[in-house]
């Protein structure tokens, strides 16, 4: 019930509820959702930064995995919320993790054409060799993408 509370006062961007929850019970930050989002993953989905950064005054596992195994970064690179995506790197979320096709933030920031985040990620340490369960780097996407940006930030 607690649960099911806390995933709609984030869809609702509730902050106080949310607030409210979490002090009440902290175990809540490693519940999730049918989906298999932790609380983090689904406010970042959201693109909610002030109900991101109430929940990560918690501190919630900022690497915890979906179903899928994606990672709140790997979400916000997929749809381009840079301030968010700072926000969990400067919280450690770690940049190098892979989900279950092998895709990293980078390669999806990079296929998306984020080059924002293209530019946070490999200031923060993104491995630009790594590769997902096709073959391809970030750079390989990027081509395939046709965004000159990002592939001049990758050669660099």
């Amino acid at each position: 019930m607690k649960t099911e509370a806390l995933f709609n006062a984030i869809r609702n961007g509730e902050k106080n509820v949310i607030e409210t929850l979490l002090k009440a019970d902290p175990n809540l930050l490693n519940t999730k959702d049918q989906r298999g989002s932790t609380p983090l993953l689904l406010a970042t989905y959201y693109g909610d930064i002030d109900v991101t950064k109430v929940i990560l005054a918690h501190n919630p596992d900022v690497n915890a995995k979906d179903t899928s195994g994606n990672t709140a970064l790997m979400g916000v690179c997929f749809k381009g919320f840079t301030d968010i995506a700072a926000l969990l790197i400067n919280n450690g979320a770690n940049v190098n993790l892979v989900n279950g096709n092998n895709a990293t933030a980078l390669i999806y920031a990079a296929t998306f054409g984020r080059s924002k985040i293209v530019k946070i990620l490999l200031e923060n340490g993104a491995d630009r060799s790594m590769k997902d369960s096709r073959g391809h780097t970030a750079y390989d996407h990027a081509k395939m993408q046709g965004t000159h940006e990002i592939i001049a930030l990758l050669e660099a």
